[in-house]
C-alpha cells in the first residue's frame, strides 16, 4: 500500500470543492455518471480499431444504494485504471484525461465527455470518504484501491477486483442523507441522465399487483441512449418528433405547433430538436425551457446566454461539445463558438418559419396567435430576425383576415391617409368596449385592426419608426374625423367666453378625479352625426404608459403618470347648441395686470341659465361609451334614464 498527497498547490482544494466548485451539490452524480459513460465509451473505441481484445461483454453503468453502509456506488464496465493511471488522472487535480485519449483518437471516437473539469472531485462535495476500486481493460494489470477522506492524504493499494472497469463508492456525509433515498436519486439520473448513449441502470423496474407494488427481476434502465435529436431527419415521423416532445415535457398537454431539427458540423458542433409551442402571453412562464447537452449529458435549462433571448420562448433540446461549460456567464457570451451557434439557430429558426408562410399561408395564418409573441419579441430584440421576419409577421384586422404589413398597407392606402400624407392605421384592443368608435370608423369606410397581444405596442412602434409617414392610433384616441383628418378642421360660431362657459359647466359636473385618473374638457366642432360629448386619450401618453408596465428605467416616469382623459363636448350637435342657446351672459369687471400695471376691464362670462340635468346625464354617456361609468354612478345613471324618459 502506497500513501501520498494529492498533486495540489493548496491544503485547501477541498473546502473549494465542497462550497464554491459547483452552484448545485446535486451535479457531482452527473459528473460521476458522465465519467462512467466516458469510460465505456472509450472502450468502444478502442475495441473498434483492435486495441481492447476480447467480447465486450455487459456495458451497462450502474448506481446502488446501500443505506445501511450509507454508500452510493457508481459502477461501469469501461477501460478501467492501472496503478498509474490512478495517480496520473486522479493525484493530480484537473489533469483531463479525457482531454489527451480525444487528442490521441479524435479521428475514431464520436462522444466522448471530458470537458467537465474536476468532475471527480465533486462527489466531495456530498462524501466525508471517497473510494476507488478499478480494474484496467489491460492485459496483467492490476486491480487499484484507492481512498480519500476529504483532505489531501490519499491511500493505493492493489486490489482484487473481479470485472474489468470502475466502482466509486461514495460514502455520504450525514448532512447529505437525501443522496440515499431512491426517489431523490432517481430523480437526478432521470434529470442529467435521461439521454446518455450508454445504458444506465438504477434498481429493479416495479410493477402494480393485487394492489401492491412488486419489484421485477428486470432492471429499471433510466435513459434512452438514440433519442430523437441524434437520429437523421429522414428517419423520423411526425409522431416521433410528438412523442419525443412529450418525453420531453410530461406535463405538457399541447401538441407542438411544428418543430426545427438542428444537424450541423462545420464550423461547430450542433444537434437539437427546437419546438414552437403555443404561446398567448406572460413571457416569463416559458423561458427555460430548451435544455442544454453536452453529448447527451444534461447541463442546463437556463440557456440565455447560449441563445438570443427571445428564443427562450421555443422548447426543446440543444446539444453541443463546443459550448464550454462550468464557466461564467460573462465568458459565455463573449465565447465565438457561442455566438456562431446562436447566429446559426437564429438563421434557421427565420428560415423555417420564412418556409412555412410561403408553402401555406392560410395555414401559417391559423398558427399566428398562437406564435405571434415569440415572433414579435425576436423582432424587437435582434435586428437580423427582423429584417426576415418582417416578410410573415402578421397584423389581423376585426374581420380575420391576416396581411402583412406591406399587404395591409397596400390593402388601406386608398383610404386611410390624411391630408398630409401620413398612412394611418387604426386598431382596437378591445372590441367591445370601443364599439361606438369602431362603427364610426367602419360607416367611413375604414378598417380596424385588432392589437390586443402583450408586445403590440411596442412593434407599433418600431414600424413606426422604420416606416415614413406611417402612425398606428387607437380607435378612441379621438374623433375620426380628427383620426385621419382630410381637411382643416370645421369651425363652430361660438366665442372663446361661450366655450369656456361650456367647459365650466361640464366640469362642475365630472366625478371628483382620482389619483390616477385626470379629466380635460375640450370643445370641438365634430360631426353633427357624432355623440355629443365623448371621451379620447391621447395615443402618445396612454402608449408611453402601456410599454412602461413591461419595462423598468425610464419608462417609469410615464408608468407613475395618471390616466389621463380629454372630455370632449361637441359643439356641432344639436344637443350641445341647445344647450348654448340656454346660456345667459353678464358683464363682469376683472382686475388685469398689462405692462406691469393693474387695470380694470369688462369681461362677459357666459353660464348656463338654469342646471340642466341633460348635463349630468351626457357626461355620463360620455363615461359609458368609454367604460368608466360603474358601481354607484351607473345605477344613478340608469335610474336618471328612466325619469327623463
Amino acid at each position: 500500500m502506497s500513501k501520498g498527497n494529492i498533486g495540489v498547490t493548496s491544503d485547501n482544494i477541498f473546502p473549494v470543492i465542497k462550497k464554491f466548485l459547483y452552484s448545485d451539490h446535486e451535479i457531482f452524480l452527473r459528473e460521476l455518471i458522465s465519467n462512467a459513460v466516458d469510460a465505456t465509451t472509450k472502450l468502444k473505441t478502442l475495441s473498434s480499431v483492435g486495441e481492447a481484445k476480447g467480447d465486450l461483454g455487459d456495458l451497462r453503468v450502474r448506481v446502488v444504494i446501500d443505506k445501511a453502509k450509507k454508500t452510493l456506488t457508481v459502477s461501469d464496465h469501461g477501460i478501467g485504471m492501472t496503478a498509474e493511471e490512478v495517480d496520473k488522472f486522479i493525484n493530480q487535480i484537473a489533469f483531463s484525461g479525457a482531454e489527451e485519449f480525444l487528442n490521441q483518437y479524435k479521428d475514431k471516437t464520436e462522444a466522448i465527455i471530458g470537458h467537465f473539469g474536476l468532475g471527480f472531485y465533486s462527489a466531495f462535495m456530498v462524501s466525508k470518504k471517497v473510494e476507488i476500486f478499478s480494474q484496467s481493460y489491460k492485459e496483467d494489470a492490476k486491480a487499484v484501491h484507492w481512498s480519500c477522506s476529504g483532505d489531501p492524504e490519499y491511500t493505493m493499494e492493489e486490489t482484487i477486483k473481479a470485472e474489468r472497469g470502475t466502482d466509486i463508492v461514495l460514502h455520504i456525509d450525514d448532512e447529505f442523507s437525501q443522496y440515499l433515498e431512491d426517489a431523490t436519486i432517481e430523480g437526478l439520473l432521470k434529470k442529467y441522465c435521461k439521454f446518455l448513449p450508454v445504458e444506465i441502470a438504477f434498481g429493479k423496474k416495479k410493477e402494480w399487483k393485487d394492489g401492491k407494488e412488486v419489484e421485477l427481476d428486470e432492471e429499471n434502465i433510466i435513459n434512452d441512449i438514440n433519442p430523437a435529436w441524434t437520429r437523421k431527419p429522414a428517419d423520423l415521423t411526425e409522431e416521433d418528433y410528438k412523442t419525443f416532445y412529450h418525453e420531453l415535457y410530461p406535463m405538457q398537454f399541447d401538441e407542438p405547433l411544428f418543430h426545427i431539427h438542428l444537424n450541423v458540423d462545420y464550423p461547430f458542433n450542433l444537434t437539437g430538436i427546437l419546438y414552437f409551442p403555443k404561446i398567448k402571453s406572460n413571457l416569463d412562464v416559458h423561458r427555460n425551457k430548451i435544455q442544454l447537452y453536452c453529448n447527451q449529458v444534461y447541463v442546463t435549462d437556463e440557456v440565455e446566454n447560449i441563445v438570443p433571448e427571445y428564443l427562450t420562448l421555443l422548447h426543446g433540446v440543444i446539444d453541443s461539445p463546443d459550448i464550454p461549460l462550468n464557466v461564467s456567464r460573462s465568458y459565455l457570451q463573449s465565447d465565438n463558438n457561442v455566438k456562431k451557434i446562436s447566429g446559426y439557430i437564429t438563421k434557421k429558426v427565420a428560415d423555417k418559419l420564412a418556409e412555412l408562410y410561403k408553402a401555406d399561408k392560410d395555414d401559417f395564418a391559423k398558427k399566428w396567435d398562437d406564435i405571434k409573441m415569440f415572433i414579435q419579441f425576436g423582432m424587437l430584440t435582434d435586428e437580423k430576425f427582423y429584417e426576415k421576419a418582417v416578410n410573415f409577421a402578421l397584423l389581423k384586422n376585426l374581420d380575420g383576415r391576416y396581411s402583412t404589413l406591406e399587404e395591409y398597407k397596400d390593402q388601406v392606402r386608398d383610404k386611410q391617409v390624411d391630408k398630409d400624407g401620413n398612412l394611418v392605421l387604426l386598431y382596437t384592443n378591445d372590441p367591445d368596449a370601443h364599439y361606438t368608435y369602431i362603427e364610426r370608423a367602419k360607416a367611413k369606410g375604414y378598417d380596424v385592426l385588432l392589437m390586443d397581444g402583450e408586445l403590440d405596442v411596442h412593434c407599433m412602434s418600431q414600424a413606426e419608426q422604420k416606416n415614413e409617414k406611417l402612425r398606428f392610433v387607437r380607435i378612441d384616441s379621438d374623433t375620426i374625423e380628427n383620426l385621419i383628418k382630410k381637411e382643416d378642421t370645421a369651425k363652430d360660431t361660438y366665442s372663446d367666453e361661450q366655450k369656456e362657459g361650456l367647459r365650466k359647466a361640464f366640469e362642475a359636473q365630472l366625478p371628483s378625479a382620482e389619483d390616477k385618473l385626470k379629466y380635460t374638457v375640450t370643445c370641438e366642432a365634430a360631426a353633427a352625426d357624432a355623440l355629443p360629448v365623448f371621451l379620447t386619450q391621447n395615443e402618445f401618453m396612454r402608449r408611453m404608459k402601456e410599454m412602461a408596465a413591461h419595462q423598468q428605467g425610464m419608462m417609469n416616469f410615464y408608468g407613475n403618470m395618471p390616466d389621463s382623459y380629454n372630455l370632449v363636448i361637441n359643439t356641432a350637435h344639436p344637443l350641445i347648441q341647445d344647450l348654448v342657446n340656454k346660456e345667459t351672459s353678464e358683464q363682469v369687471q376683472e382686475e388685469v395686470e398689462k405692462d406691469g400695471k393693474k387695470e380694470t376691464v369688462e369681461k362677459t362670462v357666459y353660464k348656463l341659465a338654469d342646471e340642466d340635468e341633460r348635463l349630468k346625464q351626457l357626461i355620463d354617456i360620455a363615461l359609458l361609451a368609454g367604460g368608466q361609468l360603474k358601481g354607484e354612478a351607473l345605477a344613478k345613471f340608469v335610474n336618471r334614464s328612466v325619469e327623463l324618459l
